[in-house]
């Protein structure tokens, strides 16, 4: 498992980073749509859909990513849909987390269809838009997740229920701890002063999410790097609880040792809308 783990990530950074660092934003974007075309096959098949209308689903996310992007999406300002999305994704996460998994499966198979859609569409076009702000912008949003995730995996695994002893989330994914949370906050506070810094000290540009945040404040910054954590972790639970009312264990295996894409993205599907959301206020 270890050795495929290791062979499948090797493989994806061979794959994602040069088109990541590429000047022309065109392979990272074409790469990215395949991959979120591959995680609307896996949220279909998640809610219950077979085979063919699971294939349907990818091709049609393909479909209007491609659209969005043949209109000139990535180059708009939309400052109004990154609010609106933001706003969703807060309401909704706390209201879907809240009723909990056996609450899931009665929402309308179609409903739950066309949320997952719209939200992977979303992410898409918002990742699409910060690598065309530039790849300093882009790494900062990407790291933020990643920075919080291990934070709160090490965080969890050494302090979990030492000082809280209730769980974060028992009934959707219990070795969640809130000791995980709180480190996964504190890390991502570390590196968003620590980047700033850096812009600031190299004169890097274009400048991270985190010195565009940090113009309104020190203040500012901290309270948006908290609420970003926070709503990683959202996306995580959320897909934790689609998961457990499937009865599976990975969205997929299409990623050999890591499971399927959502496995992999769950957490950036709210951040990266939110971190548009909090760059065009």
């Amino acid at each position: 498992m270890l050795k495929q783990r290791i062979l499948t990530a090797l493989v994806l950074l061979l794959i994602l980073l040069p088109a990541m660092f590429y000047r022309d934003p065109w392979p990272f974007c074409a790469i990215s749509l395949v991959m979120i075309a591959a995680g609307a096959w896996e949220w279909a098949k998640l809610n219950g859909y077979r085979a063919f209308t699971s294939l349907s689903v990818g091709l049609a996310c393909a479909g209007l990513c491609s659209a969005l992007w043949l209109l000139g999406a990535l180059v708009q300002p939309t400052p109004e849909l990154w609010r609106g999305a933001g706003a969703v994704w807060v309401l909704v996460g706390a209201w879907v987390l809240r009723g909990g998994v056996a609450a899931w499966s009665v929402h309308r198979p179609s409903l739950r269809l066309a949320g997952g859609l719209v939200a992977l569409c979303l992410a898409w076009l918002a990742v699409a838009q910060a690598k065309v702000i530039g790849i300093n912008f882009l790494l900062s949003i990407l790291l933020l997740v990643w920075v919080a995730d291990i934070a709160a995996y090490f965080a969890g695994r050494s302090l979990g229920g030492k000082f809280i002893h209730q769980k974060l989330a028992p009934g959707i994914s219990p070795g969640k701890s809130w000791e995980g949370v709180i480190g996964g906050m504190l890390g991502v506070l570390v590196l968003a002063f620590m980047w700033r810094w850096a812009d600031a000290a190299w004169a890097v540009q274009p400048s991270s999410l985190y010195s565009q945040l940090g113009q309104k404040g020190g203040w500012f910054l901290l309270i948006a790097m908290v609420f970003m954590t926070a709503m990683s972790v959202v996306g995580d639970l959320f897909e934790s609880l689609v998961k457990r009312s499937a009865g599976v264990k990975d969205s997929s295996g299409l990623l050999p040792g890591h499971g399927g894409v959502l496995d992999r993205i769950d957490a950036l599907l709210p951040t990266l809308p939110l971190a548009m959301m909090l760059y065009s206020v």
